[in-house]
């Protein structure tokens, strides 16, 4: 029996990653012989960029940027080689993410600024490509 677990994250809980690996071990206790496959997922926003590095061997990069209330945010985003080229995998949220601004600035008041300065860190970086998840 071959058994595919993928995931994506319990959001403010759980990685897709411990996610993944929980269910697989669980899985592996009460089915020994069957063949698991593990997938982590992730639909653009938070654990985008994690998945997606551990899946190319990529690495983390961070960023000190403009956060959605024009205050200092660190922000995470990764390179990898993908089909030889230099890619840049941004998750928007990393920057500009609703988490990270304040309920009175959401929308109208709050900017993207950031997510531009993790586009530029990433062109400056060599990115030829960026992949940007606005999950």
């Amino acid at each position: 029996m071959k058994i595919v677990v993928a995931p994506d994250k319990f959001k403010g809980t759980i990685s897709a990653k411990k996610v993944t690996d929980a269910v697989c071990t669980g899985l592996a206790k009460v089915l020994p012989d069957a063949l698991i496959e593990a997938v982590p997922m992730a639909d653009g926003g938070e654990g985008t960029v994690e998945t997606l590095i551990e899946a190319t061997d990529g690495t983390l990069v961070k960023n000190m940027v403009t956060g959605p209330n024009e205050q200092p945010v660190e922000a995470v985003w990764g390179i990898s080689e993908v089909r030889g080229v230099k890619t840049a995998i941004i998750e928007m949220s990393a920057a500009s993410g609703l988490e990270l601004a304040p309920l009175v600035k959401r929308p109208l008041e709050a900017t993207t600024f950031g997510t531009g300065e993790l586009i530029e860190a990433a062109l400056a970086a060599g990115c030829a490509r960026l992949i940007i998840g606005l999950g």
